[in-house]
This record gives C-alpha cells, sequence and structure tokens, in this order.
C-alpha cells in the first residue's frame, strides 16, 4: 500500500517522497540509479541525488526498484511493445505484396489451404483465416535482436524527479489540492482523490470543496469515519449514494444502488432532512433527478423514519405526489412569455446559472435596454461566480462572431464529441465586447499579484484547465485545445491495448488531411505505406497485449494536418479492455532504436473513452513549415465494429476543423491579466534560476529553484484558474 501511495505522488507532483534508510555511501548506487532513470527519459534533481548519496547502498536499490517501476508504467515501458513486421520501420512491404504473401504461406499449409481456395473462388478472403495475418510471427526477443541500438540525441525528452517531503505530508498536500480543486477532476484523478480520502478525511481538510463530484468521493471516505458529512443541496446526498454504490458520481450514468446497512442508510436520511430543513427550495433540485431518487428512496425506507419528515419529501417530489416547482422552469415560463427582464431578475438569485444563460438571453433579448440589462446583470453577478464559470463564460463569447461557417464542436463529460453547424443567431458585437471587458476585469481582479514571475515561454499556448475531463491521464498530455511545438524529425505513434476476455482488434491510423480539411491519404493495416510514411503492421488480438505503430518523415508529408486515431476494429471497448494507452515519439533522423524507446515519449495518455474512434490530438503545418501538435482529447461515437479510417474520414475531419479554428483560453491570456504593471515578468531559457523566491509558470519545474517560489506546472495548472 505504501508503495503504491508513493506512486501516486511521483505521478502526480514528480517528487520522490523523501527517501529514508541507514546513513552509508550510496553515492555509485544513486548514479547507477540515475543513469537508469536516464534510459526511460527521466533524472534525478541534485538535491535528490545528493539525499539519495548519503544513504546506503541497500536502501537506495530498494528505493531505485520502486521509482523504475512507476515511471516505467508513466511512460509505457511497463509492457513489451512488439511490432507484427519485425525491423520496423525498414522493410515495410506494400500492402498488396503483403497480403499475397500471407496468402501464397496459407495455400501451402494444408490446415488452411482448402478454406482460402473456396474462398478466393467467391472472390472474397476474409485476411483473418490466413494463418501469418494478424498474429505476431516472432518473439518479443527476436525482434529486439533484429532491431539497431537508439542513438542518443540532445533532443531526448527528460523528465527531472524532484526531492519531495515525507510520504504522509506529501499525500495530504496531494489530498488537499485534488479535494480543493476548483475545477472538475478525470476519472483517473477522482479514482486517485478516493485511496487519499480513505487516508486522509480524517485530518487537515480543503478549506472548501467546490466541485460536487470531489465532495461525493471525500464524503464517502467521512462517513466511513465517522466525519460529519459535507451537504448543501440533495444531489449531494444522491451523489453520495453512487459512490457508496460504485458508481458515477457525476451522475452521467445510471447507477444500481446496493442495498446499504441501516447506519448508512440513517446517515443518508438524516442528511436529507437537514438539507429540506434549512431551505425547503432545496426540494426543487429532485426535478433533474427524479429517477435516481425514486430508485434511492426503494432503498432508504424513508417509511420507517417519520422523524425525519423533510427526507420523506425529498422521495415525495420524485414520485410526484408533492409539488415543487424547479427553479429552470420558473425561468423557462418568463422566456416563454417572453419576459427576458422578469427572467434576469429572478436568474440574478443564482449567478452561476446567469452566466450559463447570458447567451441566451442576450439572443431573446427585444431590443438594446434588455440587452443592457442583461449585461449590467452580469457584472453584478460576476463577483459571485466561480472563477472556472467566469472563465468559461469568457472563452464562449471569445467564440460568438459573426457566422464563418465554421462547424461547432460539442463535447460531453465523458469526451464524446460530435461536430454541427453553428445555427444561433449572432450576438451583436457590441455587446459581446462588453461582456468580455467586464469579464476580464473580474478575472483580473481575483488574480494574485505575483511579484517576481518566471515564465517558461512553451506554457503560453497551453489551454487553461476549466474541466479536468478535458485532460487525458499519462504523461506529457495537455488540456484539450493546448498547441505545443513539435520538434523532430520523425513523428512515431503508437498504442498499446491487452483485452480483457475476448478478441480485440484495435487499429492505429493517421488520416492526413489537406489545408481545406480534404482528404490527402492515410496509412492503415489497409495503407501500409504513403507519403514517407510506414505501418507497423496489424495486430488483430491481444490476449497478451499487442502494440501497433506509424512512422513518419515530417519533411516528406504532403498535408496540413496529421490525425493520428485509434478504430476498435473488433472487441472490447476503451472502458472495458484490462489496459489501452496511445502516444507518440520524436525522433532524429538517424537514431534508430526499437519501435518503442521510451526516453523519445514525449506523450502518453491512457484510452478511456465512451466511443469507438479515438482522435488523441492533430498535428498542423504552420505558414513557417513547421509543425505545431492541437491537443484533442475527443472519442467519435463510431460503429459497433469494423471501424475504419476510410470509413470516418469525413466526420473526423468535421471535428478536427471545428477544434483547429475554436479559440481556447490559454496561459498567455492569464499572463496577460496577471502581470500588468505590477509584474516583473522574466523568460525562462533553460538556463540557471534565480536565487531569490519567483512565481514560476511552465510545463515542468526546473531544478534549484528557492524553496519558497510558488510553482505551477502541468501536474497542478489548475491551480492558476481563480477561485
Amino acid at each position: 500500500m505504501a508503495h503504491s501511495l508513493e506512486s501516486l505522488v511521483i505521478r502526480h507532483t514528480h517528487r520522490l517522497p523523501f527517501p529514508k534508510g541507514s546513513a552509508g555511501e550510496g553515492t555509485t548506487a544513486a548514479r547507477q540509479f540515475d543513469a537508469a532513470l536516464a534510459s526511460v527519459g527521466f533524472k534525478l534533481s541534485a538535491e535528490l541525488l545528493e539525499r539519495l548519496a548519503g544513504l546506503s547502498e541497500a536502501a537506495v536499490v530498494h528505493t531505485a526498484r520502486r521509482t523504475l517501476r512507476t515511471v516505467g508504467e508513466m511512460v509505457g515501458d511497463h509492457v513489451r511493445h512488439n511490432s507484427y513486421f519485425i525491423d520496423f520501420p525498414a522493410n515495410v512491404p506494400d500492402t498488396e505484396e503483403f497480403w499475397m504473401r500471407c496468402v501464397t504461406k496459407a495455400l501451402s499449409d494444408g490446415t488452411s489451404r482448402d478454406n482460402v481456395l473456396t474462398q478466393l473462388a467467391h472472390g472474397v478472403l476474409d485476411l483473418l483465416s490466413l494463418p501469418a495475418y494478424g498474429r505476431y510471427q516472432h518473439t518479443y526477443e527476436e525482434m529486439l535482436a533484429a532491431q539497431d541500438e537508439l542513438i542518443a540525441s540532445a533532443g531526448d525528452r527528460v523528465t527531472v524527479l524532484h526531492l519531495g517531503r515525507d510520504l504522509d505530508d506529501e499525500l495530504t498536500d496531494l489530498y488537499l489540492a485534488l479535494a480543493g480543486s476548483t475545477t472538475p477532476l478525470g476519472e483517473d484523478h477522482l479514482r486517485d482523490l478516493k485511496a487519499l480520502a480513505e487516508r486522509c478525511a480524517p485530518g487537515p481538510q480543503p478549506e472548501s470543496i467546490p466541485v460536487r463530484e470531489n465532495r461525493a468521493v471525500v464524503n464517502e471516505a467521512r462517513l466511513a469515519a465517522g466525519a460529519d458529512l459535507l451537504l448543501d443541496t440533495v444531489t449531494d446526498v444522491l451523489r453520495l449514494a453512487c459512490a457508496l454504490s460504485g458508481g458515477d458520481v457525476t451522475l452521467q450514468e445510471p447507477t444500481r444502488f446496493r442495498t446499504l446497512p441501516r447506519p448508512v442508510r440513517r446517515a443518508l436520511l438524516a442528511g436529507l432532512d437537514s438539507v429540506v430543513a434549512a431551505n425547503p427550495a432545496k426540494l426543487a433540485d429532485v426535478h433533474a433527478h427524479r429517477e435516481p431518487f425514486k430508485r434511492l428512496g426503494e432503498r432508504l425506507h424513508p417509511h420507517e423514519y417519520p422523524h425525519w419528515p423533510h427526507a420523506a419529501d425529498v422521495f415525495a417530489v420524485a414520485r410526484g405526489q408533492k409539488e415543487a416547482r424547479s427553479f429552470d422552469s420558473r425561468v423557462q415560463q418568463l422566456l416563454d412569455e417572453p419576459d427576458v427582464l422578469g427572467a434576469v431578475r429572478l436568474l440574478e438569485s443564482a449567478p452561476g446559472r446567469l452566466f450559463r444563460a447570458l447567451d441566451l438571453l442576450l439572443r431573446t433579448a427585444a431590443g438594446q435596454e434588455e440587452r443592457d440589462a442583461v449585461v449590467a446583470a452580469a457584472v453584478r453577478a460576476a463577483p459571485a461566480v466561480s472563477g472556472r464559470v467566469v472563465l468559461s463564460v469568457r472563452e464562449h463569447f471569445q467564440n460568438r462572431e459573426p457566422a464563418t461557417g465554421d462547424p461547432r464542436v460539442f463535447v460531453n463529460r465523458r469526451g464524446r464529441g460530435w461536430a454541427a453547424p453553428d445555427a444561433r443567431r449572432p450576438v451583436p458585437a457590441a455587446d459581446r465586447d462588453r461582456l468580455v471587458a467586464a469579464l476580464d476585469a473580474e478575472v483580473r481582479r481575483r488574480l494574485p499579484a505575483p511579484g517576481r514571475l518566471l515564465l517558461d515561454p512553451d506554457v503560453l499556448d497551453v489551454a487553461l484547465p476549466l474541466s479536468g475531463r478535458a485532460t487525458a491521464a499519462g504523461l506529457g498530455t495537455l488540456p484539450r485545445g493546448s498547441v505545443s511545438a513539435v520538434d523532430g524529425e520523425r513523428l512515431r505513434f503508437f498504442v498499446y491495448w491487452k483485452e480483457t476476455g475476448k478478441r480485440t482488434d484495435y487499429d492505429l491510423s493517421a488520416l492526413l488531411l489537406r489545408a481545406d480539411y480534404s482528404t490527402d491519404s492515410w496509412l492503415s493495416y489497409t495503407s501500409l505505406t504513403a507519403v514517407g510514411g510506414r505501418h507497423s503492421g496489424d495486430v488483430t488480438e491481444a490476449p497478451d497485449g499487442a502494440s501497433e505503430f506509424i512512422d513518419l518523415s515530417l519533411d516528406r508529408v504532403r498535408g496540413a494536418f496529421i490525425v493520428p486515431q485509434v478504430n476498435i476494429f473488433a472487441g472490447e471497448g476503451f472502458e472495458e479492455v484490462e489496459e489501452s494507452f496511445f502516444g507518440f515519439m520524436l525522433r532524429d533522423g538517424e537514431q534508430k532504436g526499437r519501435p518503442f524507446e521510451p526516453r523519445t515519449v514525449r506523450m502518453k495518455s491512457e484510452l478511456r473513452g465512451a466511443g469507438r474512434v479515438a482522435l488523441p490530438l492533430v498535428f498542423r503545418r504552420e505558414d513557417d513549415g513547421r509543425w505545431r501538435a492541437k491537443w484533442t482529447h475527443l472519442y467519435l461515437k463510431g460503429v459497433s465494429s469494423a471501424n475504419r479510417v476510410e470509413e470516418n474520414q469525413v466526420s473526423v475531419s468535421k471535428v478536427v476543423r471545428a477544434v483547429v479554428t475554436r479559440e481556447y483560453l490559454t496561459v498567455r491570456y492569464l499572463v496577460g491579466l496577471m502581470s500588468g504593471d505590477t509584474a516583473d515578468v522574466e523568460l525562462w531559457d533553460g538556463g540557471p534560476v534565480p536565487d531569490g523566491p519567483v512565481t514560476y509558470i511552465g510545463l515542468e519545474r526546473p531544478d534549484g529553484l528557492h524553496p519558497d517560489s510558488r510553482v505551477i506546472t502541468l501536474k497542478n495548472l489548475r491551480d492558476v484558474i481563480p477561485g
């Protein structure tokens, strides 16, 4: 358990909790540890190396084994990445030539010959019936022997591990950061919060837990620890019941409620009763989740507890036996009349809902007087709205330009994305600009004075993480809408998956689009070689895990966009397989090396989404000829089986265009507001850092920062979102 918690700290913070052990002469072992880390693209900070050098050799070796296992998992090196073509990317045949080889081999095989001849006679051939197709024809060790050694390059990734505090202190800090996050967490981080809460719930707590899903996870741990529950809506109780039943605390998926012990039932009913007793209007919140409340009532048996009548009212409303008019229905009635000013007055009592309705209000307003009233109400309500919502609305209106013909992208909480024409009436430019200026002023008011600001220029185009669900868990992943430079001559994608129970076939492909988003060509199992690229070969089952790769020479790509994608051809979905992840590597032209080399990995992200086609990011050629990546983290619905790049190229193109043309709020925006005339801003060029404390914002923490510095990296970028 201690190792898993230490691993959790390393993954989230890139800090190794303060290594303990007997004193000794561990210098040699520490240097060997550092060298082993370098092979997977990591290194020890000077401070951490010094600490390890003062421990015994046995203590260093013990720490190294645990840490190397963790960082190997972070980068995807904990599994064996074999390739179908043994010396990939060399000697990859043309597709038709390869298929003919498989047919020829099958015809010489007595067990498959008759079946293949019968298929050929009918003019249709099932590739899976060919013994040489889709299954590794060599071992992992044979593949390694056929590959040249990787030539080290100055461009290889180096991720620094820093010296942390004691494990308990690191766990408490991480718990407080995740529980108190102002933005929703992704599923992986929610699971980590659950593990932390089980340990940390009885101890120090954040000042507030603004995100409801986080509150449900913390409440589950507090209930087990006998602590008071944090409840202020009836929905908080519903989310807690979902957590106790192992269900979805976001309430997006139905939960099958378990039979709960009597003490737990009493705690939930008491919580409902106290919430409604304090504010009977909270009964209106039941309407949004009537069916789950009805099913929960069947488990809680409120009739057995007549001394909590307000709890019984909750289930009476859910069953339609008691009236509690919802807030949204009152707003909708006013808009239907239409009475925009009346709707504005009502919405001012719920500032967050007012902000989410601003676009609708401005479109519905009959004239300038009503639009002025909407903007004025927004300005008055802004201080009471969460920073995340203020920024989300700011980004929304930044993209409400007059109709351009560009599609609008929609993304649900599970990462499912789709594009559709924007049929909304435009918002008058003057009103939009006034509102944007007011929102900028509100964000500026909330931002802390950074003092001396040290800035990594590579972080400026990273999108603000307004939701943790807009970033996949993994190494080097950036929030949806972020843009990052691509420095290297060869771009290599990889996917790994391991099926749970039935044959599962994932297909790695790359769609190449022209500047107008039309298809130029693609690389896939049906097109193994194209425009300077090579596909490693189709693997059609993964009982022991399987990998596919695509290698591209960027100077030979004709199109303007490279869109890697993972298609589910058959079998288990991304949320059903035992494991699945995607990533990309960058290499110089002559580095050679195995198909998978961990120190060349720039990004590795988990594939866990509701769809049959994964679109992790898109690469775009800029006007100066250089390539940049724009992060998408999207899943398309696809079809139940046989998803292929040839079939989804139109839908993929629409989504890519919608994401590429959308303007996301980035760190550059916040830094511009934060700096003003009060901050001393210095761009960090990778050299020595200042001696004194600074506020540092960058992709990774530099070595040697003053201990009193405030450090913002990708791992805690959500901390830049004002409360």
